[in-house]
């Protein structure tokens, strides 16, 4: 039962880290810019201005866009089957269906991060990654480690 918890708790940790890494607004970040998956924050007159990613290949952001959202959807949607498979199950089975949405899921957000990194910063001097950027990378290691976990996972026999 406490490895069960475990599990869980480490799912919606990733789950979570997944959706800040998606919506927060430090994938890229200088001391007067402030960038994200959807929009750029500048500082201007003491006060921080909300503007478009003009600057970026539209191909390539759109792309870690799609990847980061579809990595939070599977992510999620591999808690929900792993409840479910929690009690539909038969026992000595293997979690089989949860580890592959898992490892979708951590397939997304390491293409997402790895075109950011590829194709949306390759020369960019000023500035570094944020922590988005990091949760991101994080995220990917926390959603191959649970899937690994479901796919030798098997439902315990009493």
């Amino acid at each position: 039962m406490l490895i069960l918890a475990g599990i869980v708790l480490l799912h919606i940790t990733t789950i979570i880290l997944l959706l800040v890494a998606a919506i927060d607004n430090a994938w890229w970040v200088t001391n007067t810019v402030s960038t994200d998956l959807w929009g750029r924050w500048e500082l201007a007159n003491s006060a921080w201005h909300y503007t478009n990613l003009k600057d970026y290949p539209e191909e390539y952001l759109q792309a870690v866009q799609a990847t980061t959202v579809l990595a939070c959807i599977f992510a999620i949607l591999a808690l929900f089957v792993f409840v479910a498979q929690l009690f539909t199950l038969p026992k000595g089975q293997r979690f089989t269906f949860s580890g592959i949405l898992q490892l979708i899921s951590c397939l997304c957000i390491m293409i997402a991060a790895s075109i950011y990194t590829a194709e949306l910063h390759p020369n960019t001097t000023e500035g570094g990654f944020g922590h988005s950027y990091v949760l991101a990378w994080i995220s990917f290691v926390l959603t191959f480690i649970l899937a690994i976990t479901y796919l030798i996972l098997r439902k315990k026999s009493e």
